[in-house]
């Protein structure tokens, strides 16, 4: 991976993107839904990488960040309907606003204990949902009346090119001298201040920036799904599904996510007559991935390339 710079990476992800973005010439509306959930789902996964990846912390509720951002869209434009990208921009700037207020005290913490506090946060966005239903829907889900098309090929591509520049953005600020820095303060935070880095501002930092493109991409895939529910956007099991397409993926690669994400969506959809078990085979399936793999799919893509 050290070996691979930033231009060939981003030159062959754009390569892949382009190629990606034919697919609606010839894929069923099937196939295409699956990549758009994917996709945004993919996102989820970078942006919790660039957290735990290179800050080191263990965020266990990336769903507070997506729910925020989904909810706030939703809400917005169930009661008043004004443009969708004005939804878009107040579902962005709810995620980074409760990014803030929560990784402001949670960051003074370390080891489990930052981790608990994003669990907390998930759970009391959760029960706030299910008890202030006149106005999230509660447990049957929010319906928005506007979706940003109808169209499987356009909100295809929406996702796709949304994906491929929230990728670049996350990738090329892991690489810079910010994610060093970052990576650095993860692996030993004492040793980071010492050398006179500002750890807690960096920290802030990586945590705004997860906290955006999270809530942004719950925004969007609210207006794709046409609504918004706790088991879609804030639930555990949605927690576990981001962490482990991160990490099957391939940790601190941001990258990876894209492919743990379309391997979870994937494998979900085909066991999906399993019921109940599916969740199962699926977390299995992954944990034998992690213990097999630990560079998960990109560390195997990478290594093949240097091998060769």
């Amino acid at each position: 991976m050290r070996s691979l710079s930033i231009t060939r990476v981003l030159l062959a992800g754009l390569i892949v993107v382009a190629a990606a973005s034919f697919l609606p010439l010839w894929a069923t509306g099937y196939i295409l839904g699956l990549l758009t959930l994917a996709y945004y789902f993919g996102v989820f996964a970078m942006a919790w990488d660039l957290l735990f990846g290179f800050a080191g912390e263990v965020n266990f509720g990336p769903t507070f960040l997506v729910g925020t951002g989904a909810y706030t869209a939703g809400i917005l434009d169930n009661l008043y309907q004004p443009p969708i990208w004005l939804c878009l921009a107040a579902g962005a700037f709810a995620a980074v606003i409760g990014g803030v207020v929560l990784a402001l005290p949670a960051l003074r913490l370390r080891g489990p204990y930052f981790g608990l506090t994003t669990l907390v946060a998930v759970l009391i966005l959760q029960n706030f949902v299910v008890v202030d239903a006149h106005l999230t829907g509660g447990e049957i889900g929010l319906t928005v009346p506007d979706v940003i098309s109808i169209s499987d090929g356009t909100n295809y591509e929406i996702a796709l090119w949304f994906m491929a520049v929230s990728g670049a953005v996350l990738f090329s600020l892991s690489r810079s001298p910010v994610g060093l820095i970052l990576q650095a303060s993860g692996q030993d935070a004492v040793q980071a201040g010492a050398l006179g880095f500002n750890v807690t501002k960096h920290k802030l930092t990586a945590f705004i920036i997860s906290a955006f493109f999270s809530g942004l991409a719950g925004a969007l895939m609210v207006f794709y799904l046409g609504s918004a529910s706790v088991g879609t956007f804030i639930d555990i099991t949605v927690s576990a599904q981001i962490i482990i397409a991160a990490v099957v993926g391939g940790r601190r690669t941001i990258l990876g996510s894209v492919l743990g994400a379309i391997f979870l969506i994937a494998m979900s959809e085909a066991l999906r007559p399993l019921g109940d078990l599916s969740n199962f085979v699926v977390f299995t399936i992954a944990l034998i991935v992690v213990l097999l793999f630990p560079g998960g799919f990109f560390g195997l893509l990478t290594r093949g390339r240097e091998d060769a």
